[in-house]
């Protein structure tokens, strides 16, 4: 066995101790999604606060802060289905959240780079926000037509991995450049591929529309 693979293991060991818990407590899943939600505008508080003189410390500790709101985000499903509370809300619930929390955690670096007087990137953080909501919205709006679109790479596990990644690291302007552009190059696969998938589906019924007919 290697040493990742043994991470991994104690990872899963772990987590399901966490949720095993958790699940006896009979917690509401949508309690811990709300949590986790707290937690993530925690970090954003910190990203607002920083300064360039504490800038790293304050980054480093919002990276930690959301890696703690990741571990309630990993378990609230996993808690539904162990304590029987799946439901359509629930899952309707945990989207609506993810959205707030990483808006949040968005508006805290806009924040941050405000009280820097760093005009690009404030614009920057504003295209990511846009990027990120419209990766969300285009597979939402897609599969209510098409019934699957889950192309492109940027979702928002990745973006979260990116974003504690800058902040723990102090890197976060690169992050940036690479949410903003790859966030926007998925909305535009997802636009593509819904495209094609409507076209298809408009051409094999017009056929059997035209058949009727005769």
């Amino acid at each position: 066995m290697t040493w990742t693979s043994a991470v991994g293991r104690g990872s899963r060991v772990l987590l399901r101790g966490i949720v095993h818990g958790l699940a006896l407590t009979r917690i509401s899943p949508n309690l811990l999604t709300f949590i986790g939600l707290v937690i993530n505008i925690g970090a954003a508080v910190l990203f607002g606060y920083a300064k360039p003189e504490n800038q790293q410390r304050m980054f480093l500790y919002a990276g930690l802060v959301i890696i703690g709101a990741g571990i309630f985000d990993m378990v609230d499903g996993r808690v539904a289905r162990a304590t029987g509370q799946v439901t359509q809300f629930g899952a309707f619930f945990d989207s609506v959240v993810d959205r707030y929390s990483d808006l949040a955690l968005f508006f805290g670096l806009l924040v941050y780079y405000a009280r820097a007087n760093r005009f690009f990137y404030i614009v920057m953080v504003a295209i990511v926000m846009t990027g990120s909501v419209m990766v969300s919205y285009t597979r939402a709006r897609a599969e209510s037509l098409i019934g699957q679109c889950k192309v492109g790479f940027m979702e928002r596990p990745e973006r979260i991995v990116l974003v504690i990644i800058g902040a723990l690291f102090n890197h976060m302007a690169p992050v940036l450049w690479v949410i903003a552009v790859l966030s926007n190059i998925t909305v535009i696969h997802r636009i593509m591929y819904t495209y094609q998938q409507t076209q298809l589906r408009e051409g094999t019924r017009e056929p059997v529309a035209a058949s009727s007919r005769a």
